[in-house]
């Protein structure tokens, strides 16, 4: 059994921040199992390593005792959760719901212990509340807490409209926690607003207030804005061995320690010597190398990442790529993206945009080792690949 102290250091792990830390400590003494939420709306089929990062923290608290309540959010989804968001967000129809919400709990058994996962579905209360429960749940807050939170403000000084169905959802989920009887919390760090107002809801219910732990944003492979699928700039857990091998590369040195923070199990004085090793003279490719190996392990099999190992460094090893590859940054034209000769002659390894027609049509053009024939290919906003043209032009190229 781990020490209030160790279990405390095991969860303080790669987190933003931990509110209270003080109450998290009291709780981590009580003689029972803790009661620890999260809670996902299914608004895409898929979950790739952003989500990943608090199914890991999840499981560090399965590991030291407690009970998870995996959250499937079928009846907030319909709602729409406006954090982040610079418009009000359509809600998704029932079909597409359930559909996607089919996938998460096997996705997300890949890194929970089934035996201390409790998977449940808020409609099953919050279907039930009807118009008074929601005008009740709606008395314990005010418009103006609700213009506190960030987004809200930000978007009503610009102008921007703000349904009124926008205010309730923090509410739905602070209600969620109240009906779980939640003693912990966990989101990301855009979600802190909701997460407190579970704490002011179960105050204001007679209970024992939840401690909110949020967890930093995994930066996607553009390595400027948070993984996700409509920034194209994510790691699906479903992705081929081969396509995470190759991703994972592609993440520049600096953002790979992140990674290894928020996605690695490794204890923290490895990573910490990992550093040292590179400041050293180390590659950072061959670190990078132990991390795709053991995230292609977890969500598949270490035959396959030994696999996925041998066939990148075949392809590579053929192609010769310097160490020194110049990074480059381009701007998408539009929400697709940028039009691949755009983006050969704005990174300088073309002169103009014939020529790179020309070069691909040559077969002289390479992504990331691999030959590019389709000369009207569209390469999306988030995309961070190697471009090579010709046998010494070489690039990584960001596309913002």
């Amino acid at each position: 059994m781990a020490t209030i102290e160790e279990a405390l250091a095991e969860i303080k792990r790669g987190t933003d921040e931990i509110l209270v830390e003080e109450e998290l400590v009291k709780k981590l003494k009580e003689d029972r199992p803790l009661r620890i939420k999260l809670g996902m709306d299914p608004t895409a089929p898929d979950i790739h390593l952003g989500h990943t990062v608090i199914l890991n923290k999840l499981r560090t608290f399965q590991n030291l005792g407690h009970e998870v309540y995996l959250l499937i959010g079928d009846f907030t989804a319909q709602v729409g959760d406006p954090t982040g968001k610079n418009a009000t967000r359509p809600p998704l129809s029932p079909e597409k719901i359930k559909e996607n919400a089919k996938t998460y709990a096997d996705q997300a058994f890949k890194i929970l212990d089934p035996e201390k996962t409790h998977i449940v579905y808020n409609s099953e209360w919050l279907d039930k509340l009807g118009a008074t429960g929601m005008i009740k749940l709606a008395s314990h807050q005010t418009v103006a807490r609700m213009m506190e939170r960030d987004d809200f403000k930000k978007r009503y000084a610009a102008g921007q409209s703000i349904a009124i169905h926008e205010f309730i959802y923090p509410l739905l989920q602070a209600y969620d926690s109240v009906h779980l009887k939640a003693d912990v919390e966990l989101g990301g760090s855009d979600q802190k607003f909701n997460l407190l107002m579970g704490r002011e809801l179960q105050k204001d219910m007679n209970m024992a207030p939840q401690c909110t732990l949020t967890m930093p944003l995994l930066v996607g492979l553009d390595g400027v804005k948070k993984m996700s699928k409509s920034a194209g700039n994510y790691i699906g857990i479903h992705d081929s061995p081969d396509d995470m091998f190759g991703k994972i590369m592609s993440i520049s040195d600096d953002l790979m320690w992140n990674y290894f923070e928020l996605l690695s199990a490794r204890p923290l004085a490895e990573i910490d010597a990992f550093k040292e090793q590179v400041k050293g003279g180390a590659n950072p490719r061959d670190l990078k190398i132990l991390l795709a190996k053991e995230i292609i392990t977890r969500y598949h099999s270490a035959e396959d990442a030994d696999a996925a190992e041998a066939s990148f460094i075949n392809r590579f090893s053929k192609n010769a790529l310097p160490d020194d590859i110049p990074e480059v940054t381009v701007n998408a034209v539009s929400e697709a993206g940028i039009l691949i000769t755009n983006l050969l002659k704005e990174a300088g390894l073309t002169a103009t945009t014939s020529d790179a027609r020309r070069m691909i049509q040559q077969k002289a053009v390479k992504c990331n080792s691999e030959p590019v024939t389709d000369e009207k290919m569209t390469v999306p906003r988030g995309s961070n690949e190697i471009w090579q043209v010709g046998k010494r032009r070489f690039a990584r190229v960001l596309v913002k």
